[in-house]
């Protein structure tokens, strides 16, 4: 099938064979990336657990990383990154989606998943991954849905029958809330520790937001060990400065999917941003693409509004933008960007 779909590759130019065999059946498809629902499950009121099966170009992933998943809602497609929760070693695809009251595709994915709904998936893509070889002592930190890759790394160490101390300190408003209950209760055991705690109500071993008493009180040797956090912005922030007041930094690791704190010299901001698509033409504002293309009255598709999604990335046939988070510029022309974290430096074109 190798040479013979090559050569229908060829002949089906310039659509090519998976724009034919999407019409026919979308799992069909040899290079693009879909999934396929195949069970539907729903632990909490807010979330749905998802068991997808890939099509054949899916290679598999690691522990700890993520996937862009697509889904055209209202003849508009919209992509977001999520976590796989299964194990590397795992044949299919898991995935746990909380509804934010204020996103639209998690409210879509929770509202609507049914099997049989095909989504689009990407190739996995993250570093917050376990190094080879695994460390002696491993802590894990997570709140509310960042149990996710965690819960991956632990589901993983458990499939290599890790012989190392783990701790798993996971935080939830309420009994309620808590993602894979009756798992978590289940690996609470021999050299792994598990310990929940309830941010809003009482009943769990912990009470309470984090705090350098709960992890001496969990992990008593967190200072040997390599951190792996996954959570909302406050837990995260909490953790970070113990870490930082004790000189533990290195040893944290974080995954987050909230926009990062950017600063912006709106003030020194020169030349003029033209959208050529749409013919509009503004002065430089100084902030990211996508907001003065929205302060524009354009509405660029976009997800995740800092640089992990790339559902917002366009061509910019002239200019030089600059990258918000790393700070390097860029002049090539004709470059794909995009737009949420490239901060225009002087006149810029983009297609859109």
């Amino acid at each position: 099938m190798g040479k013979l779909g090559s050569i229908a590759e060829a002949l089906l130019t310039p659509h090519g064979m998976d724009r034919y065999l999407e019409l026919i059946n979308p799992m069909l498809v040899r290079r693009d990336l879909r999934g396929e629902v195949t069970g539907v499950h729903r632990q909490t009121a807010d979330s749905v657990t998802l068991t997808l099966r890939p099509s054949r170009a899916w290679r598999g992933f690691t522990a700890g990383q993520y996937v862009r998943i697509s889904v055209d809602i209202n003849g508009i497609r919209r992509t977001r990154c999520y976590s796989p929760v299964g194990s590397q070693y795992g044949n299919g695809l898991e995935l746990t989606i909380k509804a934010d009251p204020q996103g639209l595709v998690s409210r879509h994915l929770c509202d609507q998943a049914a099997p049989g709904m095909v989504l689009g998936l990407s190739l996995p893509d993250g570093a917050f991954t376990l190094p080879t070889p695994r460390p002696e002592r491993i802590v894990l930190i997570s709140g509310g849905s960042g149990i996710t890759p965690v819960l991956s790394m632990l589901r993983t160490l458990a499939e290599e029958d890790y012989r190392g101390e783990v701790v798993f300190l996971h935080y939830a408003n309420s009994a309620e809330d808590v993602l894979y209950r009756d798992e978590l209760d289940a690996l609470d055991r021999r050299n792994v520790r598990v310990v929940l705690g309830y941010t809003h109500s009482e009943g769990a071993e912990l009470s309470g937001f984090f705090s350098a008493e709960h992890l001496k009180a969990t992990a008593p040797w967190y200072d040997s060990a390599q951190t792996y956090l996954c959570g909302p912005k406050p837990l995260m922030d909490s953790v970070r400065e113990v870490y930082e007041a004790e000189g533990l930094s290195e040893q944290l690791h974080t995954e987050e999917f909230t926009p990062p704190e950017l600063t912006f010299d709106t003030e020194s901001a020169t030349g003029q941003v033209r959208f050529a698509h749409s013919g509009k033409e503004i002065e430089n504002s100084g902030r990211p693409l996508l907001e003065q293309a929205e302060a524009a009255g354009l509405s660029p598709e976009h997800g995740c509004r800092m640089g992990i999604c790339y559902s917002c990335t366009k061509v910019k046939t002239r200019g030089t933008v600059r990258n918000a988070k790393s700070g390097e510029t860029s002049g090539e022309d004709n470059e794909e960007i995009q737009l949420c974290i490239s901060v225009p430096v002087g006149d810029v074109e983009i297609n859109c």
